[in-house]
């Protein structure tokens, strides 16, 4: 019989932003219920937060080795299935090695790790236990930015020459981090954060869009990273140039001191024959361009899109769907595979469409090449 998935949460207390927005993904669907969490590193903030969730009181833990070892320990019937990772960057690694080892599924805020040397552990542990692993770089959840992947992979633009993607926000525009803004003490601090400030928090996301609609793997970078807030400790503002496969190039650029911006996320891709453009602020609308003729603007749930598209999609068309829903299609997925482990079916390849252990090595080995660019003097660096 089918039945809900299991989620236990790893972070994302009182206070916590990003947790409530995952808490909120993954409930959309009806297909997972939060059992179990670990939700501080301080045990009573975890014990509030648990009664926030209306949680009984031996599933709320002190410490995320607490929770896996004693849900470990409960039936088949009851335990977790899966974790979800919620925590600042320097948290992600510990709590996933010990899952997967454990013989859990995992969820994993992005960047998937502290460092290269974390992510490809994870790389391993999951190729070797078979378990499965999603990053959420939710911005691929946008049923547009699945239709410009089909377009893309299909032909509709020609062989892609030019890829510009850049992601504004200007809410470190001063020194935030001083104050008792807690998203930004963390976002900041290199012990918390890793080597990548606005890199490896909304850079990742950039680069992962681009790689993910052209279905291209960027190659070389030249890059500089700045950071213009006086006594900052890692980057504010970073603008790369890129080279990817099959001899496109592109411009990636990044900000969290571009005053005025919001989550400005967009993308443009020119092929030989036409091209894309979408923005997150914008998400039902993906402009098609064409050597010849109009402009051609798509929208979400109108006419003949692909099968991706459509399967990312909930509500009738000019009902918007943003970001909550493209969150939680990453969770519709991750629960559809997990229910077909435990009917021992194979899941389809739109239920497989979502970011993983892979994804989240790529993004940490390109923020360190971007930083080791930015440092050194070479102009390209290999990624």
């Amino acid at each position: 019989m089918k039945r809900k998935i299991r989620m236990g949460m790893v972070g994302g207390g009182r206070g916590a932003f990003i947790g409530g927005v995952h808490r909120i993904a993954a409930a959309i669907d009806q297909q997972i219920e939060l059992v179990c969490g670990a939700f501080s590193s301080n045990p009573e903030k975890s014990r509030l937060s648990g009664e926030d969730f209306y949680l009984p009181t031996d599933r709320v833990y002190g410490s995320y080795e607490e929770m896996i070892l004693k849900e470990k320990e409960l039936p088949l019937g009851e335990r977790m299935d899966f974790i979800s990772i919620v925590t600042p960057n320097h948290v992600h690694f510990g709590p996933a090695k010990m899952a997967l080892e454990n013989g859990f599924h995992v969820v994993c805020d992005k960047p998937v790790t502290f460092n290269v040397d974390e992510a490809e552990i994870l790389v391993k542990l999951v190729e070797e236990t078979g378990l499965i692993f999603a990053l959420t770089h939710n911005y691929t959840g946008y049923p547009m930015v699945k239709q410009a992947r089909n377009m893309v992979k299909n032909g509709r633009i020609g062989k892609v020459r030019k890829i510009v993607v850049e992601y504004p926000q200007g809410w470190l525009a001063t020194k935030v981090e001083d104050t008792d803004q807690k998203q930004a003490s963390w976002r900041t601090d290199p012990a918390k954060s890793g080597m990548g400030g606005a890199m490896g928090d909304i850079g990742t996301h950039a680069e992962n869009l681009a790689e993910y609609i052209t279905d291209l793997k960027i190659t070389e970078v030249c890059a500089e990273l700045t950071s213009f807030v006086e006594g900052r400790r890692l980057d504010d503002d970073a603008n790369i140039l890129l080279r990817f496969e099959e001899g496109a190039r592109g411009v990636l650029h990044c900000s969290q001191i571009a005053v005025g911006e919001e989550n400005g996320l967009n993308i443009r891709v020119w092929g030989e024959t036409g091209g894309l453009e979408w923005h997150q602020m914008r998400p039902n609308t993906l402009i098609v361009k064409q050597l010849e003729g109009p402009n051609v603007h798509y929208r979400t749930g109108v006419g003949n899109l692909s099968d991706a598209a459509n399967h990312a999609q909930r509500i009738p068309a000019g009902h918007p769907e943003g970001y909550l829903e493209a969150f939680a299609n990453i969770y519709k997925n991750v629960a559809a595979c997990i229910q077909h482990r435990l009917a021992g079916t194979q899941p389809t390849k739109l239920e497989r469409d979502f970011p993983n252990v892979k994804d989240g090595l790529r993004g940490m080995r390109f923020v360190e090449k971007v930083v080791e660019n930015s440092r050194g003097t070479e102009k390209w660096t290999k990624l």
